[in-house]
Formats: structure tokens, C-alpha cells, sequence
């Protein structure tokens, strides 16, 4: 595991290599985000953005997604796969913020992780995103296998505990953005099968480059 001056550097220098690093889904709402965000599990945010315009456009608004049939959302994000347990959540989803949360997306993670298809992940992301809630952590694929490799933590793979142990290390102010980083920085350099150590930008500071 790296040391803390380390942790700081790596984050200082991401962050410096990805200053616009942002969340890649496209939304103009926030509860669009949440529904892209559930789209997106074992899906590519490319794809889901494909799909997103003609959603949002057949169900403008909150309650006309509370309103619709299960089945023809289905239609609309069929190609994102796992369609049909994404499109009941979707739907199940709105009626919960309309009933519950008077059509606003909530801003904790007890609330937010009480909604249909709402894990820890995507909460962390609304509360990082749209709250700016500091220490939000957004543990994904790309977390969890750079968070390792670098050493920012020590051989975990559970989600939770990898969260937990990185919001003791990172900035509070910071680890949102920091989280798009690592996403950012594992499409295009830290790939999982073939590593681009030589261009890295924190390879002198990464515990799977010096070995």
C-alpha cells in the first residue's frame, strides 16, 4: 500500500491529467442521471447514451415515467440488456420519488439506496454529482481495479470495503472527481488486460509498476 504522500501525489497528478473528468452519462435532469445510472450496470455509458435521447423524449417528465408501461420502456432500453428488471426499476423508481420524495431525487445514501435498483454505487454518484457531497466515493470496475494495482488499497475486491478504505485516504473535496479520474485514466491508460505503464502519468508512484 502507498504511503499517504503518496495517495496525494497520485491524486494531485489525475486530477492534473483530467481536469474536466466528469461523469461520461448524459443527462439534463437530475433523475435522468439516476435512470442512466441503472441503465448503465453491466452496460457502456456510450451505449446508454445512445438510447437515453429517444427515453427521455417518449417520457418527459417524472410522473410520465411513473405513468408508463413497463413493457414499452422495455422496448426503449432493450438494448442496454437485463431490460426487463431495468425497465420495472426505472418505472418503480418514479412513482417512489413522486410518492415519497415529492418528485426530487433525495440526498442521502439511506434514501437513496431505499429506491428501486439503487445500490451504493449510484448513490454515491448522485450524492457526488449532483449534491456535491463531500467524500461521495463511486466504487466501479475501473475503482476497483486501479485502486489495487496503484496501491491506494491493499488486494480488495468487495466494493463496500474498498469505499470505506479510500474514504479514509482520499480529500473529502476531491474524491468525487477523483473517482471520474480513475475511470477516465482506466479507458485510456490503465486498460485491464494490457496496462500502458510507460505513458502513465503516476507510474513512478504505482505499487504494480515498481513491482
Amino acid at each position: 500500500m502507498r504511503t499517504q504522500e503518496q495517495i496525494n501525489e497520485i491524486v494531485r497528478l489525475l486530477l492534473a491529467q483530467y481536469p474536466e473528468a466528469s461523469c461520461t452519462l448524459d443527462y439534463g435532469k437530475d433523475y435522468e442521471l439516476l435512470f442512466s445510472v441503472r441503465l448503465a450496470a453491466q452496460c457502456t455509458d456510450e451505449r446508454v447514451n445512445q438510447i437515453t435521447p429517444a427515453l427521455f423524449a417518449r417520457f418527459p417528465t417524472l410522473e410520465a415515467f411513473a405513468a408508463a408501461d413497463v413493457e414499452e420502456v422495455e422496448k426503449y432500453v432493450h438494448a442496454c440488456g437485463f431490460f426487463r428488471a431495468k425497465a420495472r426499476d426505472i418505472v418503480a423508481c418514479a412513482q417512489v420519488l413522486l410518492e415519497k420524495h415529492g418528485g426530487k431525487v433525495p440526498g442521502t445514501m439511506e434514501q437513496l439506496t431505499a429506491l428501486p435498483g439503487v445500490g451504493r454505487k449510484t448513490a454515491n454518484l448522485i450524492l457526488g454529482d449532483v449534491f456535491r457531497v463531500p467524500g461521495s466515493v463511486v466504487v466501479d470496475t475501473h475503482c476497483i481495479r486501479l485502486s489495487n494495482r496503484m496501491g491506494l488499497v491493499d488486494g480488495l475486491k468487495e466494493p463496500e470495503k474498498i469505499e470505506k478504505a479510500l474514504r479514509k485516504v482520499l480529500p473529502p473535496e476531491r474524491s468525487s472527481d477523483f473517482c471520474h479520474c480513475l475511470v477516465l485514466h482506466g479507458r485510456a491508460v490503465c486498460d485491464a488486460r494490457k496496462p500502458l505503464c510507460e505513458s502513465c502519468c503516476v507510474r513512478h508512484l504505482c505499487q504494480h509498476f515498481s513491482g
